[in-house]
C-alpha cells in the first residue's frame, strides 16, 4: 500500500484498515461500486419508466375525460354551464389537491366557461367532431398537461365549441415515485443476494491454491519448477514467473559450486607444493636449501594467484547476473591497438614479435570495454605463453558486411587438429605441452565471446601456428545508420 499512500481510494483504505493487501478485499472493492452503480442505474431506469406509464395512463384519462364533457354537451346542456359541473371539473377524486383546469370556447361567442387562458395551440389542428388531442400548457406559472376536442353546438347552427381539460403533473410524478419506492427493495435485496454469492464464491475459489501452498511449504532446499500440474490459470503467469526465479537460483548455486570445485581442483597443487617446499625448508635451514625454496614458493604463488584471478574472471563471464545485452558502442579498429600498446613490453620480454593488421576504417561493435580488454587479454596470454620464443604474433582486425573479425595467430607449433575442438572447454590442455597454465583463458574468451553473440573459431595458421578469430555482429546503431 506505500506505493500509492494518500492517493488509495477511500474504498481500498476502507476495505484494507491494517495497510496490507487481499486479494478478496480487491475482488469484492471492484464488484460492490459497480453493483452499487447498477442499484442507481436500476432506479433511474424504473422511475423513467414509471414515469412514462403514468403519464400513458393520465393521457388516457384526460382524453376520455375531455371526449365525455363533449358528448354531455351535445346531449343538450342548455345555457351556461352550473357551478355544480365547474366543481366536478375542477374536482380530485384522489384527494391529492392536485389542481384540474378546463375551458369550453365558442367560435362565434368565445370562452363560455373555464380558464380563459387555456386554449389549444394553432398547431394542434383539431378536427370538428375528431379524436381528443394532447399538448402541453402553461396556466398561472404551472405546467399542465391538456387534451381538447371540438364539437358542433347544439345551439347555434355553424357554431363549434373547443372543449379543453388539462391538470397539473403532480400526480403523474407522484405514481412514478411510488413505483419507484415499491422497486427498490427488491432491486437492493437481489443485489445484496448477488454481493453474498460473489463473497462466497470469492472464498471458494481462491481455496484452489491451498494445493499449491502445500506443495510449496512442504519443500525445503527444492528449487525445482512449480509446474502447471494444479496451478489455476490465472495465476499461471506468477508460478511460471517464479519457476523463471529458481532456474535462476539454480544456475548461481551451480555456479557457486562450479567455483567451489574448480578452485579445490586448480589450487590444491600450488598448495600441496607450497607446504613441500616450507617443509623442506624447515628441514635443512641451509641458505642454499632456503633460497631454492623460496624461489619454487614464490613460482607457485604467482600459479596460484593467476589461477585465483582466472577463476574469478570465468565466474563473472558465467555469471547470469552479467548476461545481459552489451550496450556500448566500440571501435575494434581502434581500441584492439590502445590495448596492444600495452602488452608490447611484455612480448619484448618473451622474446615475441607482436605485431597488428587492421582496416582505415571503424569497425563498430556492441560490446564492453572491459570484458572485451579481458578476452584479448586471454588471447595474448595465450599466444605469448605457447608461440615460443623468436616467433610471431599478429593481432588483426578485418570488417566485412556481415560481421566484425578480431584474430590472433602465432607462427608457433600449433594444435594437432585432433584437438582443435576442445579448445576452450574449461581445464583443458593440449596434451603434450611443457608449458605452465590452467587450461581457462580461451574458456573465458569462449565465455565472454557469447556474452557478445560472438562466434569463436579456432583453426590451423598459415604459418603452422594457432589463429583464434572472434566474429562479432555489427553495432546495431551503426548499421541503421549506414542504413539512413
Amino acid at each position: 500500500m506505500s506505493d500509492t499512500g494518500d492517493a488509495q481510494p477511500w474504498l481500498y483504505r476502507l476495505l484494507e484498515p491494517d495497510g496490507r493487501q487481499s486479494l478478496r478485499r480487491r475482488l469484492l472493492a471492484f464488484l460492490l461500486v459497480p453493483l452499487m452503480l447498477m442499484l442507481l442505474l436500476e432506479s433511474l431506469i424504473t422511475y423513467t419508466g414509471a414515469l412514462v406509464y403514468s403519464n400513458h395512463v393520465h393521457d388516457r384519462d384526460l382524453a376520455g375525460g375531455a371526449e365525455t364533457v363533449a358528448r354531455m354537451l351535445q346531449l343538450g346542456m342548455d345555457g351556461p354551464i352550473s357551478e355544480q359541473a365547474k366543481f366536478l371539473l375542477q374536482y380530485d377524486p384522489e384527494g391529492h389537491n392536485n389542481i384540474n383546469y378546463f375551458s369550453i370556447v365558442s367560435e362565434h361567442h368565445g370562452l363560455i366557461a373555464g380558464t380563459p387562458t387555456l386554449v389549444p395551440p394553432s398547431r394542434l389542428s383539431l378536427a370538428v367532431n375528431g379524436e381528443p388531442k394532447l399538448f402541453d400548457a402553461m396556466v398561472e406559472r404551472r405546467k399542465l398537461r391538456a387534451a381538447s376536442v371540438v364539437i358542433d353546438s347544439t345551439h347555434e347552427a355553424g357554431d363549434t365549441l373547443t372543449v379543453t381539460l388539462a391538470e397539473t403533473l403532480r400526480d403523474r410524478r407522484q405514481n412514478a415515485r411510488e413505483i419507484l419506492l415499491l422497486s427498490i427493495p427488491a432491486q437492493a435485496l437481489l443485489i445484496a443476494s448477488v454481493f453474498v454469492l460473489v463473497w462466497f464464491g470469492v472464498r471458494i475459489g481462491l481455496r484452489q491454491l491451498d494445493p499449491l501452498t502445500a506443495r510449496l511449504a512442504a519443500r525445503e532446499h527444492d528449487l525445482a519448477p512449480i509446474g502447471d500440474a494444479d496451478v489455476p490459470v490465472e495465476i499461471l503467469p506468477l508460478t511460471r514467473t517464479i519457476d523463471g526465479l529458481f532456474a535462476r537460483l539454480r544456475a548461481m548455486l551451480a555456479l557457486q559450486e562450479r567455483f567451489i570445485a574448480d578452485a579445490a581442483h586448480q589450487l590444491r597443487t600450488p598448495l600441496a607444493g607450497l607446504r613441500v617446499h616450507v617443509e623442506r625448508a624447515q628441514a635443512d635451514p641451509s641458505r642454499e636449501t632456503v633460497n631454492d625454496a623460496l624461489d619454487h614458493i614464490l613460482r607457485l604463488t604467482q600459479r596460484a594467484t593467476r589461477t585465483s584471478g582466472q577463476l574469478l574472471a570465468l565466474t563473472r563471464a558465467q555469471s547470469p547476473d552479467h548476461a545481459g545485452d552489451p550496450h556500448g558502442l566500440l571501435d575494434l579498429a581502434r581500441m584492439v591497438p590502445d590495448l596492444l600498446a600495452l602488452r608490447v613490453h611484455e612480448a619484448l620480454a618473451v622474446g615475441v614479435d607482436l605485431g597488428y593488421e587492421g582496416p582505415p576504417t571503424p569497425a563498430w561493435v556492441d560490446g564492453d570495454r572491459i570484458t572485451l580488454q579481458e578476452l584479448l587479454d586471454n588471447l595474448l596470454d595465450n599466444a605469448l605463453r605457447y608461440a615460443g620464443r623468436n616467433s610471431m604474433v599478429t593481432v588483426g582486425v578485418t570488417d566485412d558486411e556481415d560481421s566484425a573479425c578480431l584474430s590472433v595467430e602465432d607462427n608457433g607449433p600449433g594444435v594437432p587438429p585432433a584437438f582443435l575442438a576442445r579448445l576452450g572447454e574449461r581445464f583443458f590442455r593440449v596434451p603434450g605441452s611443457n608449458e605452465e597454465g590452467t587450461g581457462l583463458g580461451l574458456a573465458i574468451v569462449q565465455r565472454i565471446a557469447e556474452r557478445h553473440r560472438a562466434q569463436v573459431r579456432y583453426i590451423a595458421g598459415s604459418e603452422g601456428g594457432l589463429r583464434v578469430e572472434v566474429r562479432f555482429p555489427h553495432a546495431r546503431t551503426a548499421r541503421k545508420d549506414s542504413d539512413a
